[in-house]
């Protein structure tokens, strides 16, 4: 049971350290999530490499990528 709260503990220590290097990013998140995220909303994602490559891609939210996130929200605020 302990694992679990230790966990817990390292990712919120985590994603404090992520918010704090990219806040930017952090707080286009929290807008997203608080614009409310429905399905069938597409969401992509480009990475551009040092050297200039380029992947994308996109998905289209489904009703269990709404629970997966309601999930991870409520482990959040714990």
């Amino acid at each position: 049971m302990f694992g679990n709260i230790d966990a817990l503990m390292k990712l919120r220590k985590a994603w404090g350290t992520f918010s704090g290097n990219h806040p930017r990013f952090a707080q286009f998140l929290g807008t997203v999530s608080s614009g409310g995220i429905q399905e069938g909303t597409v969401i992509g994602i480009t990475v551009t490499y040092p050297d200039g490559r380029t992947l994308d891609t996109n998905m289209k939210v489904t009703a269990s990528d709404l629970e997966l996130f309601e999930s991870l929200k409520t482990l959040a605020n714990r």
